[in-house]
């Protein structure tokens, strides 16, 4: 933790927003160069120009191979295309552009030249299928992008896929995409189709969202209450959203910061002097948890809005877990339109608290990998009430039980922490107090140890069975995962349990170390524990 963390960013910390786009379009890859290939992570392709990882040839190739993509799964309609906040994101999209019109693709973008938060492109591709054949304009099925690196650094570029789902592309799909556009990088571009971006539709991706909250939140009974809301933007996508918000629905919310800047010079610096808009860091939100006293319920958003951060007067910034936990409580007390076999879905570095809370409710716990890509299937038929991951992205169904977003979704998230307030009158860090009362109080967190390429290889396979310890912090290991309970899935590295702790391991896909999580009911000495041995029992079935 860097003694800069939480104070204001500095001149020297801003980065040069037009040498980045000189830098998008001057320099040019080697794909030969790992660190200069297209390469889609869980949210997509992310990368800097400065360090040839986003350029112009990268997005280029990449929206030629999803056109072939799509052309190979009969997908035929309409592209929704969405961009945040970050400097690469408009020269990006107007790469994309010109490939998609040059392909004979019908594009839909903003109708106002707006910023799109991540769950309204999700939004529109869900609201555009379901409507089927016999809608008005309908040409065929419909997919999206969306240009953004969600929360990373000014300096990063990212560039996603949704399928006709609305949610992330499985890893079939990214892959495939992936390999084919660094295959046309490496032939020298030849198969990328270019026109001037003329023969673009519209789509007004606010008004339809924000039109459509109403069948998700109980949004008269936060207006009839009368509590005082705050909402920052971070600078990203949901500035205009937050502000139609409160003008449509009559509801006391304040925008607290409506500033746009591409160099986001007015974020505080993130644990390791870094600028992030993470809305779960208390380092990246000390601006904002200065003003908790201001509001009964104090909200952020990432640049792309997909990631939720909670504060409340009583206890500042919400770990994104707790959170999770009150949510799921709520909600599956709240919705009787849904399926009465709904199940609650989380990845399994989310806190054991949601498991508990799971059986109080007498629901079925959905463990999946990281990814809310996982989440997709469930949330589509029902299935799946809720899908949540300890990063602080989540969704949830509509009232009557149909599909919201296949993506995450930081604004409903948000308005939620309202609502709780608004019917209960607690805020969502009292509910937590509650389940701490009747479950006890879990000491969660996340720490990297370094790895080399090799090792992060090994770990991404490790099965379960390769740990041979038999306890963990003195406690007897109950359980060696590496694939996921719910899902049968492999997890891309081992979970390992004990009765009171767990600690989960899994590789960096941009950093050379491997990150460990991990969670005890007995208290954070206990967990300093739990984590010194997960490192030793990980390393040495590296080492084997």
């Amino acid at each position: 933790m860097s003694s800069r963390a939480g104070t204001v960013a500095l001149e020297s910390d801003l980065i040069d927003v037009h040498a980045l786009v000189k830098a998008y379009f001057d320099l040019h890859p080697d794909v030969s160069i790992p660190e200069q290939r297209v390469v889609f992570g869980t949210s997509g392709h992310r990368g800097s120009s400065f360090d040839t990882a986003f350029n112009d040839d990268h997005i280029a190739a990449t929206t030629q191979a999803i056109v072939e993509y799509r052309a190979s799964q009969g997908v035929d309609g309409p592209l929704f295309i969405g961009r945040d906040t970050h400097g690469l994101s408009r020269p990006a999209e107007t790469t994309a552009l010109e490939v998609l019109v040059a392909n004979g693709v019908r594009v839909l973008s903003d109708e106002f030249d707006g910023y799109t938060p991540t769950p309204a492109v999700s939004h529109a591709i869900l609201k555009y299928n379901t409507a089927g054949k016999d809608a008005p304009g309908y040409s065929g099925i419909a997919d999206g992008i969306v240009v953004t690196p969600s929360h990373n650094p000014p300096r990063d570029g990212g560039f996603k896929y949704n399928p006709p789902h609305g949610g992330p592309a499985d890893s079939d799909a990214t892959t495939w995409i992936a390999n084919r556009a660094n295959e046309i990088i490496a032939d020298g571009l030849k198969d990328v189709k270019r026109a001037e971006a003329s023969a673009v539709e519209t789509y007004d991706f606010l008004g339809n969202y924000v039109d459509d909250l109403k069948n998700i939140i109980d949004l008269d009974a936060i207006r009839e209450s009368g509590i005082r809301i705050g909402a920052d933007p971070l600078g990203g996508a949901s500035l205009s959203y937050w502000q139609a918000i409160a003008e449509k629905y009559g509801i006391d919310l304040t925008v607290v910061n409506a500033e746009i800047d591409p160099a986001w010079s007015f974020m505080t610096l993130d644990w390791d002097e870094k600028i992030r808009m993470d809305p779960s860091s208390p380092s990246a939100m000390a601006s904002v948890v200065a003003r908790r006293d201001e509001y009964d319920i104090l909200t952020g958003n990432d640049a792309d809005s997909d990631r939720h951060g909670i504060v409340t007067p009583d206890a500042g910034l919400m770990n994104p877990n707790h959170y999770l936990a009150v949510a799921i409580q709520y909600l599956y007390a709240n919705r009787p339109g849904w399926r009465e076999d709904a199940a609650i879905g989380k990845t399994l570095v989310s806190s054991s608290m949601i498991d508990l809370v799971a059986e109080s409710l007498g629901r079925r716990l959905w463990e999946v990998p990281v990814g809310f890509k996982w989440f997709v299937p469930g949330l589509v038929d029902g299935s799946v009430g809720f899908g949540g991951e300890e990063s602080a992205g989540a969704s949830f169904l509509r009232f009557d039980g149909t599909v919201w977003t296949t993506d995450k979704d930081g604004i409903i998230l948000a308005l939620l922490a309202s609502e709780i307030l608004a019917k209960t009158g607690k805020t969502p860090s009292q509910h937590y107090a509650e389940l701490v009362e009747r479950f006890g109080a879990p000491a969660y967190e996340r720490i990297d140890a370094a790895a080399s390429k090799a090792q992060k290889a090994r770990l991404a396979k490790l099965d379960g069975d390769a740990i041979t310890a038999d306890t963990v912090a003195g406690d007897p290991i109950t359980l060696k995962l590496s694939k996921a309970p719910g899902n049968d899935a492999a997890i891309g590295g081992v979970k390992v349990q004990t009765a009171d702790a767990w600690f989960a391991a899994r590789p960096s896909g941009t950093e050379d170390v491997y990150k460990i999580y991990a969670e005890s009911f007995k208290g954070p000495e206990h967990l300093k524990l739990v984590q010194a041995e997960a490192k030793r029992i990980v390393d040495a079935a590296l080492a084997e």
